[in-house]
């Protein structure tokens, strides 16, 4: 990551100078962190892996959140709240979330 890279939730600067072999083999268990860079004054991008992840665009009254396919997720009142939504939507589902979200499709059948 670039110096100018900041954690998705903590909006802290992050940067790892020497990066080992360990923090390597972690990094592929672990779901990435998202880099966010500003593209424009009222445009946030985020990067995982170096892939596209999402944007964030600033209007008068919202943060407007959309995900690697540009479908929008939400609009928050805040840039850390709309920067949190995409973490939590780039995060794969718990076991327990998709027990429930597959006990709910089977009760629509």
């Amino acid at each position: 990551m670039s110096s100018t890279s900041t954690s998705a939730r903590s909006g802290v600067p992050v940067h790892d100078p020497n990066p080992t072999p360990e923090s390597s083999t972690a990094d592929t268990a672990a779901p990435a962190e998202l880099a966010w860079r500003q593209a424009d004054h009222d445009v946030f991008v985020a990067t995982s892996r170096g892939e596209f992840a999402g944007f964030v665009t600033v209007d008068d009254t919202a943060h407007v959140v959309h995900d690697s396919h540009s479908r929008r997720i939400g609009s928050y009142p805040s840039l850390a709240a709309a920067r949190q939504a995409l973490v939590d939507a780039t995060r794969p589902p718990s076991r327990s979330r998709e027990r429930l979200r597959r006990r709910i499709l089977s009760r629509r059948r």
